[in-house]
């Protein structure tokens, strides 16, 4: 009842506030599930990090809200046609590619410093030494050479030609006026004394509109104005972001009006959205947005028991996939094949699918030589059980909802899974990211329109110590013919020809299982009705991005 009671309380209180809160629009608050574990653009990557760093500092490429890839800090994207973009050999024989881009004149670090060739240069040296940790190694080995042209314009040299040689994705220029000397005392520790970690509120780290003035560690940041900005001014004069990981409290603090918004790439799930939507009328614009956000069950795949595929392939079919999205989501998620969405154009309808058969599960059980113990779960001959910990992100209502239903349907199937959850910074953080898990761990990647997945499926890719964590294949997922074809793909230029690679990876995924696909997900974007010009992409670029479009009705 006290629950309950909180929460009528905070509705009444809303109803009272929108006139008082509409007064004042020189602020916006923003609600997000989650709190960075970094504030450094090209270490590890996280959902709550992308959205925050997009209010403060800009990428040079990035794919906009109609899926077509645009300069952002550059003048001009280049191509083969324009000349920015030049095919040439490379001196051991190979197909190589040279790519200029010119940085605008008006892209200023906060403290007035231009955003130069060196802040590339420099985010490329340190790029290219493995032991700082940077993601997305595969770009800054094959980017074998960045020539300065002059204090605006750098040409990188890659070795091979990809259809996507336009894009820099998580390639960013880092301030090396600031940055350069803390690195070069020593790579190895540089990520642990980074001045985006050390000095978060430290002017000369942002570019974008905004810039990061105050962080309270697990519970918000702080972005004010940023003074050098030479773009369109922004509407509001301060932005915070605050962290609420609990779904019903986040829920509670907007109807409190303790919040403005809620973000959809990190905010409600769409059933609670569409319930406040029903309850509040028209007191807010909800937007509900399908998009490139696979949810999934990553699985330690060096886990002896989940080595086995026919166990991986029982436990996905012991999955009532179709009924979960339909009781807890309204139908309005999209159960998944592999990690290639329906709304990509390279999805594969033909790859093999996996749909709720509980006897087939129960067979593959014993055949892997898993059987019912007195209990109801199975064990091995070894009298090994088969339980292992089931994680996500605790506080996620919609997450914590569907990992109680998977227990329980797993534990029909003889399966134990034991819950244990952490804080989406700690999960993220550490638990995944230096592969300490266990089991299974629910959670999400979003990606980017045909988005070629080196960093979660190739072996290269596994995070270790020697390479400072970076990479994204927690799982330990290895398969040579996977590797193949995710160094063929981007290589490929030829659509219809890179179409039919695609459709073997999705094959390959679909029955080897890395992971265990649930489904795509939409995300419900809060906005309230006098806030305009939110555009949500649906992909790993966030609506932040774009904050300087922005207005108050």
């Amino acid at each position: 009842m006290a629950a309950r009671f909180l929460l009528t309380l905070a509705a009444s209180l809303a109803l009272a506030l929108p006139a008082a809160a509409q007064a004042q629009r020189e602020s916006l608050s923003i609600g997000i599930t989650q709190f960075p574990s970094t504030f450094h653009p090209n270490i590890e990557n996280m959902a709550a990090k992308s959205y925050v760093l997009g209010f403060a500092r800009r990428p040079v490429t990035a794919y906009d809200a109609d899926w077509a890839l645009t300069c952002l800090l550059c003048e001009t994207l280049p191509t083969l046609e324009n000349g920015l973009a030049q095919r040439e050999t490379t001196a051991d024989g190979k197909a190589g590619i040279r790519v200029t881009y010119r940085l605008r004149s008006d892209a200023r670090w906060g403290d007035g410093t231009p955003v130069s060739a060196e802040d590339l240069r420099f985010a490329w040296e340190a790029g290219r030494d493995p032991s700082t940790g940077f993601g997305g190694a595969e770009f800054y080995r094959s980017a074998y050479e960045l020539i300065v042209e002059d204090a605006r314009t750098v040409t990188l040299r890659f070795d091979k030609v990809t259809f996507e040689f336009a894009s820099l994705g998580d390639f960013q220029p880092l301030p090396a006026h600031v940055e350069r000397a803390r690195w070069a005392q020593d790579p190895k520790t540089y990520r642990s004394r980074t001045a985006y970690d050390t000095e978060t509120a430290n002017p000369a780290l942002w570019s974008g509109p905004y810039r990061i003035t105050a962080v309270q560690p697990g519970a918000g940041v702080t972005l004010e104005r940023n003074p050098a900005w030479q773009g369109t001014a922004p509407a509001f004069r301060r932005i915070q972001v605050r962290t609420v990981e609990n779904t019903a409290a986040l829920e509670a603090q907007l109807l409190a009006g303790q919040l403005d918004m809620v973000a959809g790439e990190l905010g409600l799930p769409v059933e609670q959205a569409a319930a406040l939507e029903r309850r509040t009328g028209n007191r807010f614009r909800v937007s509900y947005k399908p998009g490139l956000v696979y949810e999934h069950l990553a699985l330690r795949l060096d886990t002896p028991m989940l080595a086995d595929v026919r166990v991986r392939q029982a436990l996905l079919l012991a999955i009532d996939r179709a009924q979960i999205v339909a009781r807890l989501f309204e139908g309005r998620q999209t159960v998944a094949r592999t990690s290639v969405n329906p709304l990509d154009r390279m999805h594969d309808p033909e790859a093999p699918s996996w749909p709720f058969d509980p006897a087939r599960a129960a067979a593959l059980l014993e055949e892997a030589g898993w059987t019912r113990g007195p209990d109801g779960i199975r064990r091995n001959a070894a009298g090994e059980r088969l339980s292992f910990e089931l994680m996500t992100t605790a506080g996620n209502r919609a997450r914590e909802a569907v990992q109680q239903v998977i227990q329980g349907m797993w534990r029909q199937a003889g399966v134990e899974a034991r819950i244990r959850n952490e804080p989406p910074r700690v999960l993220f953080g550490e638990t995944l990211s230096k592969r300490r898990f266990q089991g299974a761990a629910l959670f999400a990647w979003i990606s980017a329109p045909e988005s070629v997945p080196r960093s979660v499926l190739h072996s290269d890719e596994i995070p270790t110590e020697a390479r400072n964590w970076s990479g994204q294949n927690y799982t330990g997922y290895r398969n040579p013919e996977m590797d193949a074809l995710i160094e063929a793909i981007p290589v490929e230029l030829d659509r219809e020809k890179r179409r039919a690679l695609w459709a073997r990876l999705q094959a390959i995924y679909a029955a080897e299982l890395p992971a265990l696909p649930l489904w795509f997900r939409a995300d419900a974007h809060v906005w309230p009705q006098w806030l305009e010009n939110v555009r949500p992409t649906g992909h790993l670029n966030p609506t932040s991005l774009w904050v300087e479009g922005w207005r108050v009705r």
